[in-house]
């Protein structure tokens, strides 16, 4: 027998996952009976099936929702980043039984970005608990923690023996699935304790419930603010947390998984304000990975910055002749790089969203773009109006001189802001396609390029305008 040296490498093929939304869109287009194609979607998870949603066109995505039974198609639509989108394609019957399978705290953030004719009309069909859930849930802004919580729990009397206890959990537990932690309450209802399931269960049945109840339990008020109360929160391993009125009493809980959002949303809100890299993964990684990570960007950012500098030179003459336009050059460059900064915070956090289609990016562009025109327009307006008379009053100048040069200055942050509006938007949104970090690509080379589009809208408008034009 001949010895052959052969490596781990060359005999074990490459591990490639399964593209089920793939699989899922090529069922749907194929010509399986119904009652074959809803049998082999049942092999799949929900999350597979919500991310193949945005591969089918409508009538494809309608015959999905005719296969799917309400509480299937519930579950693949709570996957879903198109939520909304989706249920305005179900018809109006279909659209009721998956509101009435959804966790209320879902449909009552649903329903509030409906019209209000539209809401109204939802509303009066639905069922009455759903109604009343509702109404409870409404009734707290959407910075309120009890914008979040839902209704349910299990909630048990504290002073019922362990055997009245299990049989009050199984009466209950028809209509609230989430049991693994009871919470016990008064004749008023407010909270005494909570209980694990699992230690009810071990107990003995002729035991007070009150002997075993969990009194230090977490807990926190419906109308406290969300950013108040997270942090607060966040420490707990619990699967859920009570949430009190001004009385203590229990109105609702917040399950793991709210929590866990909760968490997310003021994470994503801080790194959005921070528009970089976190300090936390910056004292996690090595000195030399990031020294490799940002210096050829930083390479790069030099010769734009040279570039840049060029560019000023190509309008010495306009320095030259009217040297006080160097005084507004900070402001222009300023507010272009504090538009393009904004706009780069709003598109790291979409970014974050693995299921954000390349339609959607396009939107955000289009309206990053629109929002950089109406605060453009603004702020240049006002800075017309303020530079004017600043030069007039101030500096003795004449008027037209003075509005003439204000003019050009809030044309060109007109300019520089919608442009920068779309580089903070666009150069993420092409780095993630690129495969680089747009957190530390994208932030210094936005500045540079902000800077560089500022600085050409400006002078050049100053030469063509103040120049050429009016010839001062």
């Amino acid at each position: 027998m001949t010895n052959k040296n052969i490596s781990f490498q060359e005999t074990t093929p490459a591990v490639r996952h399964p593209d089920y939304k793939a699989e899922i869109a090529a069922l749907l287009r194929g010509n399986l009976a119904p009652r074959q194609l809803k049998s082999r979607l049942e092999d799949y998870h929900a999350h597979d099936i919500a991310a193949a949603l945005e591969l089918l066109r409508r009538d494809e995505r309608s015959r999905l929702y005719i296969l799917l039974d309400a509480p299937t198609l519930a579950g693949v639509l709570e996957y879903s980043g198109q939520f909304p989108a989706y249920m305005e394609e179900l018809g109006i019957r279909k659209k009721l039984e998956v509101l009435s399978l959804l966790e209320t705290s879902t449909v009552v953030e649903y329903l509030r970005g409906l019209e209000k004719s539209q809401r109204a009309a939802l509303i009066d069909l639905v069922e009455d608990d759903v109604k009343r859930e509702f109404a409870l849930l409404s009734s707290f802004s959407e910075e309120e923690i009890g914008s979040r919580m839902t209704t349910n729990y299990i909630s048990i009397r504290s002073d019922l023996t362990v055997r009245q206890a299990m049989k009050e959990l199984v009466r209950q537990a028809a209509d609230n699935d989430n049991i693994s932690t009871l919470y016990a309450v008064d004749e008023s209802g407010v909270l005494v304790g909570a209980i694990d399931l699992k230690e009810l269960i071990i107990a003995r049945e002729t035991t007070a419930l009150e002997d075993i109840l969990m009194t230090s339990y977490p807990y926190v008020y419906a109308d406290e603010l969300i950013e108040d109360c997270v942090e607060r929160i966040r420490g707990y391993s619990e699967d859920s947390i009570p949430v009190l009125d001004a009385g203590n009493r229990l109105r609702g809980a917040l399950m793991a998984q709210d929590v866990a959002q909760l968490v997310a949303d003021e994470l994503n809100e801080d790194y959005a304000r921070l528009a970089g890299l976190t300090a936390e993964e910056d004292l996690r990684e090595p000195l030399r990975k990031s020294i490799a990570k940002r210096l050829p960007w930083l390479i790069v950012l030099l010769g734009l910055g040279l570039l840049v500098s060029s560019v000023v030179g190509l309008f010495e003459r306009v320095v030259t002749h009217l040297a006080v336009i160097v005084c507004f050059q900070s402001l222009v460059l300023d507010m272009a790089g504090n538009v393009g900064t904004q706009s780069l915070a709003v598109t790291i956090r979409v970014l974050m969203d693995e299921q954000v289609s390349p339609r959607q990016k396009l939107y955000l562009v289009g309206k990053e773009a629109r929002v950089g025109m109406v605060n453009g327009t603004v702020l240049g307006l006002l800075s017309f109006g303020a530079i004017g008379l600043y030069l007039m009053l101030l500096k003795g100048q004449a008027p037209l001189f003075a509005f003439s040069v204000s003019f050009c200055t809030g044309a060109a942050l007109l300019v520089s802001m919608v442009l920068s509006s779309v580089a903070g938007t666009a150069i993420p949104i092409l780095f993630k396609r690129l495969g680089v970090d747009p957190a530390v690509a994208s932030g210094p080379l936005i500045t540079t390029v902000n800077d560089l589009v500022a600085v050409a809208a400006y002078y050049g408008l100053a030469w063509g305008l103040l120049i050429h034009l009016l010839h001062f």
